[in-house]
């Protein structure tokens, strides 16, 4: 079996499931596991992201979808060349990773005799589903009920450790810096284990446009910085310090010291098994005391 992966979540499950020696080709997002950086990439993004502000790279996005243009190609070439009989996509989506209608519009032009499996979960109890679903269509449903299995065990740690604590305290959870984004779908799950209540999203939501006036009405007692795609060093750079404090100042999390930013490549913005860490970390941003630091990377933000 020859996988080609254009889900960065999705490859991580593969490697997870102990079948990345049958990936063929990645997107160029997919960084994690390290080997997965071995693997031909795919795709390109036609956004300089790397160079463009959290706002720059907004407008970016909304110019592209308003005017019908894609953000990522596909190397044609190399896609004929990986012969790959099983395409992961995602249809959740368009801005994450090339999406389902995209490499059906590729299928369509360029036959090739490969099943395309859509990997988009939209809760915490959807990844884990998707994992096992996974297992199965691969060959693999051993390891992925030994993963799945690690994943709840994991997360049970987590709520027997805070079985005993009597605050649920409000969180926000930052999807995007400028403007901010609520982090929806699978985050409000993983805040409710964590012990927390989302105040800007329902488990299984898109993530919403929002003002910072918007976050400063729900109130919130902690504030997240997990910006889709960046990792700590990044959305540490792009935060404007001023804005939040103006925004913020008269909030709970403002007043107790509890912004926080974290790795949200890593570990929430990919619905894959690495979630379970941000679980973790969540646990200890907002219950220390119950909880302790599991060693992942995150900054208190002063503002």
């Amino acid at each position: 079996m020859r996988i080609c992966s254009l889900v960065p979540a999705a490859t991580e499950i593969v490697f997870a499931l102990g079948l990345g020696d049958r990936v063929v080709g990645v997107t160029h997002e997919c960084d994690w596991p390290p080997e997965a950086t071995s693997r031909p990439a795919v795709t390109a993004s036609l956004i300089e992201s790397d160079r463009l502000t959290s706002l720059e790279i907004d407008r970016a996005v909304s110019e592209a979808a308003g005017n019908g243009k894609p953000l990522y190609a596909i190397d044609e070439e190399l896609w004929r060349e990986l012969e790959a009989d099983v395409v992961l996509v995602q249809e959740l989506c368009d801005v994450c990773a090339v999406s389902r209608d995209e490499v059906d519009g590729l299928v369509s032009a360029r036959p090739i005799d490969a099943e395309v499996i859509d990997v988009s979960p939209t809760t915490l109890g959807g990844v884990l589903a998707t994992i096992t679903a996974l297992g199965v269509r691969l060959g693999a449903e051993g390891a992925a009920d030994e993963l799945t299995g690690g994943m709840r065990a994991r997360m049970d740690r987590v709520r027997a450790a805070l079985a005993d604590v009597d605050t649920t305290p409000r969180a926000f959870v930052c999807d995007w810096l400028d403007p901010p984004f609520s982090a929806g779908h699978w985050v409000p799950d993983m805040v409710g284990v964590a012990g927390g209540t989302d105040v800007a999203s329902a488990p299984g939501e898109a993530s919403r446009r929002l003002t910072w006036d918007d976050v400063a009405v729900h109130d919130p007692e902690f504030v997240v910085l997990a910006p889709c795609g960046f990792d700590l060093d990044r959305t540490i750079t792009e935060i404007d310090i001023d804005t939040l404090r103006g925004h913020l100042l008269e909030t709970a999390a403002r007043r107790e010291g509890k912004v926080f930013a974290v790795d949200a490549s890593a570990y929430f913005s990919r619905p894959g098994p690495r979630l379970v860490d941000g679980v973790e970390l969540l646990a200890h941003l907002l219950h220390p005391e119950a909880y302790s630091d599991p060693g992942l990377p995150w900054a208190r933000v002063r503002v």
